[in-house]
This record gives C-alpha cells, structure tokens and sequence, in this order.
C-alpha cells in the first residue's frame, strides 16, 4: 500500500514511520495541504492521508476517483473539510473518532485556570522580576456553575475532573446522556438557561449548520457578566467579530480559545517573523484577557500514538477487504 500524507510535520513522520514497521507501507510525505494545486501529488497512491487544514473540496475529490485513490484517511475526528457530494463507494473516508478525550478535556481545564488565576500574566511578570499581585486576582473554581456544549466522549472526561474541584455542571446536547448525568450529577437544561446561569461556557460541539456559531452576540447578551468562554472544538462554533464586541464591553471577562475560524491560514505555522495580514486575529491577540493557543488541545504523547495505530489499521481494513471500522458515512 502506498500512501500520501499532506500537510505533514516532524511529528507526523517520526510516529508514522515507528508504528510502520509493523506494516511495511511506502509513505510519502508532503508539507503542502491537499488542495486544488497540490492534488497532483497523489497520483499512483493507494491512500491520501489528511489533517484538519487539507481542503478535499468537489474538484480534488474528483481527481483522487482519477487517480483510483482508494481512501481518504483523516488522522483526525472532524470531517467537515471535505465535500461528500461526490464522494461514492469507490472513495472511502475513514476517521480517527476519539484519539484521546483526555488529551482536549485536560487542556480545557489548563484554559480556564490559566485564564482564572492569571498564569500566563504571571510567568511573564516575574521574568522580568515583578512580583507585584496586582491584577492576578482570580476566583475558587469551587461551586462555580460550568455550562458543557455537547456531551460526547471528551466533554464526559472533562465534566469528570471539574467535578473533582467540586464546580456545578449544566449541559445542553440534542442527544442527553441522562444514564452518565444521573452518575455524575449534573444536569441537562436548554441553551438559553445555560447561557444564563453558567460563570464558564465551555464549547465540545461538533460543527454542524446548527451549531454554526452557536456563540453569537444574541448568545451572548444572555450570558452572565463576565463569564469566561472556552473554545477547544472548532473554530466556527464562535462569531470572532460577536466575541471581540463582548470583550471590548466587558460582558466577556475571558476567553481561551485553541481554535479560530480562519485557522487554517496560520496555525502550526511559524509567523514569528512574518506579518500576520489578519486583522481580526491580531485584535483577538491583543487582548489581555484572552488566550489563544494553536489547536494544540489534542498534542500529547498518547494521542498522537492512537492517531497513528488507528489510521494505519484503518488502512490495513481497506488492503485486507475487511470491514472499515471507522469509515465517515456522510448522509444528504
């Protein structure tokens, strides 16, 4: 089997080729995204494996059927970067659905109390030999009412440990665990008494035309004063514009967002050099209440290790004729 990865990093290559040598593959590894320009590249590949910022739109789909690309593998859970309208069964698109729950969930909890107790603030402070307390001042997690978008496998792992600090959990998912809330004590309400009640909103949505900034200024305007908002799922759950206008009035008292609606352009790239031509990123940047990091939420030793061993069974599924256990089955 002979495989194309795109947009590729050290990382990808070095735990790719480890987990290899039991499968004996021919990789390719590129560092461009698959795109209009770049789909060429996958010509005489059996399996073209994809991150969150390959562009697999109706014309690269078309060429990979032209190619007799057999699989698109995602080494990733979303899959909303690609058009399934003319994807048919000669196609196949697997996923890596849950590569570590605790991975994004014990990142969302270092996001808020970064944010809470000023953390950030802080190491940058006493590098230059300030210690002063003035404008640390956070607050006990204790008792504090934390609102969950979506209940999936990594909001569960994450309404675990903060309820280890003892908070109060309010959720909203059109699909209610009601067995895992009456276990852990927590409870389902409507979106608007989430918005209404919770002190942190924390978003685990998968992005879909109803989810689709579900963080609006409508939203927020139904929130609590100050309320600190998380974002470690997908950058178009929140409109940025919406969310800069409740910062700059103060009805956003903080934000930890690991994903942007216009990521793709500069995440897992280095810009320490360059001029960031994206003004609306910059502004979000500039704020001292809030804090961005580069979807990095899933980035641990663990994670990357499944992500690996699942795309690579998935792919020896497709070599073998057995069953796709993660194949993306796309309903119009």
């Amino acid at each position: 089997m002979k495989v194309a990865f795109f947009d590729t990093k050290t990382y990808d290559k070095t735990f790719f080729e480890t987990q290899n040598e039991d499968y004996h593959y021919k990789f390719a590894f590129f560092e461009t995204r698959l795109t209009d320009h770049s789909v060429v590249l996958a010509k005489n590949f059996d399996v073209v494996c994809v991150f969150v910022r390959d562009e697999i739109n109706a014309y690269v789909v078309k060429k990979l059927l032209e190619y007799n690309v057999k699989m698109i593998a995602l080494r990733c859970a979303g899959y909303n970067n690609i058009d399934f309208t003319h994807i048919n069964n000669d196609l196949k698109v697997v996923n890596v659905p849950a590569y570590s729950p605790y991975a994004v969930a014990e990142f969302t909890v270092s996001m808020m109390l970064t944010l809470n107790r000023k953390i950030h603030k802080a190491y940058n402070r006493t590098r230059d030999m300030n210690f002063s307390l003035h404008g640390l001042l956070g607050f006990d997690m204790h008792n504090k009412t934390i609102g969950i978008i979506g209940t999936g496998k990594i909001a569960k792992v994450l309404i675990k440990i903060l309820k280890g600090y003892g908070c109060h959990i309010v959720a909203y998912d059109i699909h209610e665990d009601k067995s895992f809330a009456k276990e852990m004590d927590y409870t389902y309400t409507s979106l608007d008494h989430l918005f209404a009640t919770s002190d942190i909103i924390s978003l685990h949505c998968p992005l879909t035309k109803e989810t689709e900034y579900i963080i609006n200024q409508d939203s927020i305007l139904k929130m609590k004063d100050h309320v600190m908002i998380i974002n470690t799922g997908r950058g178009k759950l929140i409109n940025t514009l919406d969310l800069i206008e409740g910062l700059k009035n103060n009805k956003v008292g903080a934000a930890g967002l690991d994903v942007y609606e216009e990521e793709s352009e500069y995440f897992y790239e280095d810009y320490s050099e360059r001029v960031i031509q994206d003004d609306v990123l910059t502004r979000l940047i500039g704020f001292p209440n809030v804090l961005i990091t580069s979807h990095q939420a899933f980035f641990t030793n663990e994670a990357l290790i499944n992500i690996t061993q699942t795309t690579l069974t998935s792919i020896y599924e497709l070599q073998h004729n057995k069953p796709l256990t993660n194949q993306v089955i796309f309903d119009f």
